[in-house]
């Protein structure tokens, strides 16, 4: 495939600027862009450079006739605009989460492969350099079998960010659907990709949000805070999802003989006193990654019984796209192995709907709070 593939992209905000970006960068012509308010899509298509603009996604597929259409919009509005786009044929990029339940993730899964359209899913952190040079370091045995492992993040989020689609349910908000994600797919790339058992626990420490007009690129959101929270005039909003979680799993691993115990720690609300961080722990040693996401630096307990920070390899290094930001890079790694694997070409393996519609009914499964014993008789 010599041509140039053809992208449109739903959303305008940050993610749908960046995923267009992403595209560009790896060679795909970026043809269109869909929001909701014809305003603000005019002025982004105009900003970056795009040709075609519009409301209406349905219309924009027949206009636009894509390859690829990248999903760059809240989760709660994920799931009638990818329906649309597989049964009109299209590859499918969509960031995370893949829909707001388990049951259309799982829907819009097998309805990509009746259509035999390839899909990927944008949990993207696992592309991170640290954590890829620490799945080559599990892989080579350096800490033996793996045992455990920790992912503690706490984000100290300010409580009054403007009330949105992150502090509804419906609309895919939620720390597990817009934190964990990335959390088991780092997990999983490093320790095995097959998920055995979970268990978990949410907590919604937030209640309530200031409704404010106005926000539109997520990223902004903190210069929208109210000036005065106690304006009698000021009209608030429900949260009705978690702010804080904490979920065990067990992972199987191919050098590991029993399941390597994992546990997720996230405090949305909460902020951090020492480094967030994750580590792997094995029977010869232990890998400790800074960063809530894996941003290093990486430091590996050895056989001296020390830590010690390692450099990033440098075929690592060059691998990464060159771009600015964590997110930014990320979305690019993900975009250039998709594109890839679409053109026929060797690529290294991605996340698809496959990863997307699983996650989405581990999360259902996490917000039930199920599985607890009652110890109060005991005491």
């Amino acid at each position: 495939m010599d041509k140039k593939l053809k992208v449109l992209i739903s959303g305008t905000g940050f993610a749908g600027q960046g995923h267009t970006d992403a595209f560009r960068a790896v060679g795909a012509e970026v043809v269109g862009i869909v929001g909701r308010t014809p305003s603000v899509v005019r002025d982004v298509a105009k900003k970056m450079g795009i040709l075609y603009s519009g409301t209406d996604w349905k219309q924009a597929l027949i206009d636009c006739k894509p390859d690829i259409v990248s999903i760059a919009t809240p989760g709660g509005a994920h799931y009638e605009t990818i329906k649309q786009a597989i049964e009109f044929g299209c590859h499918v990029y969509s960031d995370k989460p893949l829909t707001d339940t388990g049951e259309s993730a799982l829907e819009l899964y097998e309805l990509a492969k009746d259509k035999n359209v390839k899909t990927a899913f944008a949990s993207s952190f696992r592309y991170m350099p640290c954590v890829i040079y620490a799945k080559q370091l599990v892989a080579n045995g350096i800490i033996g079998e793996p045992v455990e492992a920790e992912f503690i993040s706490h984000f100290n989020l300010e409580r009054d960010i403007p009330f949105g689609w992150s502090h509804r349910k419906e609309d895919g908000g939620g720390r597990l659907n817009n934190n964990f994600t990335h959390m088991m797919s780092i997990a999983t790339s490093v320790i095995g990709e097959k998920i055995l058992s979970i268990i978990g626990e949410v907590r919604d420490d937030l209640g309530k949000a200031p409704i404010v007009e106005g926000v539109h690129n997520f990223k902004n959101r903190r210069d929208h805070i109210p000036k005065d929270l106690n304006d009698p005039s000021l009209k608030w909003g429900e949260s009705n999802v978690e702010w804080s979680y904490t979920v065990m799993a067990q992972l199987e691993s191919n050098i590991a003989t029993k399941p390597v115990s994992v546990l997720f720690k996230h405090g949305g609300l909460n902020p951090r006193f020492n480094e967030d961080h994750i580590v792997f722990y094995g029977t010869k040693g232990a890998i400790y990654i800074k960063g809530h996401y894996g941003m290093g630096p990486l430091y590996i307990w050895d056989e001296n019984k020390t830590w010690k920070e390692l450099s990033l390899p440098q075929d690592i290094i060059d691998d990464q796209p060159k771009v600015e930001g964590d997110t930014e890079r990320n979305w690019q790694y993900l975009a250039r192995e998709f594109v890839k694997d679409i053109k026929g070409e060797s690529h290294t393996p991605y996340q698809t709907f496959k990863e997307g519609s699983l996650y989405q009914r581990l999360i259902d499964i996490i917000r039930t709070n199920g599985n607890w014993s009652n110890v109060d008789h005991l005491q």
